[in-house]
């Protein structure tokens, strides 16, 4: 069989596969075996598990668990019910001010652990309600959440910077601090849009009207409550960007201030710490297997000459380098409504970084503007996994039609951020730059 007809084949078979609605990592695992014993041959098993092996001991994989959870932890403490109130106070007065609460909160959570599901549902569970009361409009309420959740994918420490770091081989920590600036400028972007919308049409988010004025020193008393976040912030960013220690090892650092915070808190126990290893246990358990599976199904795909046909196919189109590169964000915008972010960067990155490189793209560079994309994915009507992570908290007059319609100004917000990012290489590469022991 031709190289054609092989990259035909795997690439139609996955996507009938992933349609059905069967678990990825089955999908990628099955058809691994299934061309291996059939395009190849039947020695060649030995590849699939030299893959399973190699995933298995890889140091820099370690640091997702010990995110994860840190995250799991701190979701349990009851420090972001603290956070939103000590925002409440803040902003609570200002037209529009808790969208923008929510929008500050969702940074520092993506800060703090990273996880998308863990911000969106906290906020709908949280923030939803409350907006809901005020007389903000739904669809307000909805985009600012769903748009904003998703900075964990981008601000560290993010588990999906660490796999495709992994995945493509380059410093996990230069790509954990290359998100900094390009999620500061994403929220900075929803907050500038929340407030000249609210200004613009006072019915989107009305004035406050049954709101006390606080004292200054009630609101400067409830700031004790990002005292902590901050800390953990500092702990892992800043051992990261200043050398002290690795990524795998800042996540350690992470999971003891989330145990320090819990603690202080007044919130540790066995139960609570049984629940969240039980929680970290089974979302590392899925991301092993989809890391797995991916792995298997792309050194099969690389032995049969499916790489090497994508690649001469890319090399002989008579198209512009940024045409090719839009056509890759495009692909990655589609995956991103379909496949959850592990099992698109696990099939993509492989395919997609030689073709960055031969276009001579900065790879840095292009894996910010790939987080930004699966943002977008993310976030895309219908089948967005953020849209549905929301939909469990929606109450019952709400339905999914006022979240799609909710979610596209944020959508082509995110839109301009990723073209700043494109346009202006230096927003994503001057922190890096920086590093000590880069």
């Amino acid at each position: 069989m031709s190289s054609s007809a092989i990259l035909i084949l795997m690439f139609g078979s996955l996507t009938v596969f992933m349609l059905t609605g069967l678990p990825i990592a089955f999908v990628l695992g099955g058809l691994s075996l299934l061309f291996t014993v059939t395009l190849w041959n039947e020695s060649a098993v030995v590849v699939l598990v030299l893959q399973i092996f190699d995933a298995m001991k890889s140091e820099a994989l370690l640091a997702i668990p010990l995110y994860i959870l840190m995250a799991c932890i701190l979701q349990r403490s009851g420090i972001i019910e603290s956070l939103y109130r000590a925002m409440e106070l803040w902003f609570g007065r200002l037209r529009g001010g808790l969208a923008v609460g929510t929008v500050v909160i969702c940074v520092i959570m993506a800060a703090m652990t990273g996880v998308v599901g863990a911000a969106v549902t906290a906020m709908g569970i949280l923030a939803l309600p409350e907006m809901l009361r005020r007389g903000y409009d739904p669809k307000l309420a909805l985009g600012t959440i769903c748009a904003s959740g998703t900075l964990g994918i981008l601000i560290p420490p993010s588990v999906l910077t660490i796999v495709y770091a992994v995945t493509a081989q380059i410093s996990i920590g230069k790509m954990l601090i290359a998100g900094v600036v390009p999620g500061i400028i994403l929220a900075s972007l929803y907050i500038l849009y929340i407030l000249i919308a609210s200004w613009l049409k006072p019915e989107l988010a009305p004035a406050p009207k049954d709101i006390e004025r606080v004292p200054l020193i009630e609101k400067l008393r409830a700031l004790k409550s990002l005292v902590l976040p901050a800390l953990l912030i500092v702990m892992i960013l800043g051992s990261i960007f200043f050398g002290i220690a690795t990524p795998t090892e800042s996540a350690a650092v992470g999971v003891a201030g989330a145990l320090l915070s819990a603690a202080l808190a007044r919130r540790i126990n066995t139960g609570m710490l049984r629940e969240a290893g039980i929680d970290a246990l089974k979302a590392t358990a899925m991301i092993m297997w989809i890391t797995i599976g991916a792995k298997a199904y792309v050194a099969i795909f690389t032995g049969l000459g499916g790489a090497d046909t994508l690649l001469n196919f890319i090399r002989d189109l008579q198209v512009d380098r940024w045409v090719v590169l839009a056509c890759m964000m495009l692909i990655l915008i589609f995956l991103g409504t379909v496949l959850d972010e592990i099992g698109i960067i696990l099939l993509t990155v492989p395919v997609f970084l030689p073709i960055v490189r031969l276009l001579g793209f900065d790879e840095l560079w292009f894996g910010v503007l790939y987080a930004i994309t699966i943002q977008m994915g993310y976030i895309s009507p219908p089948f967005g996994y953020t849209l549905f992570y929301i939909k469990g908290t929606l109450p019952p007059h709400i339905g999914m039609n006022q979240v799609y319609r909710g979610i596209i100004p944020f959508f082509l917000l995110q839109g301009v951020g990723l073209l700043i990012c494109a346009l202006i290489p230096d927003v994503i590469t001057y922190l890096p730059s920086l590093m000590v022991g880069k």
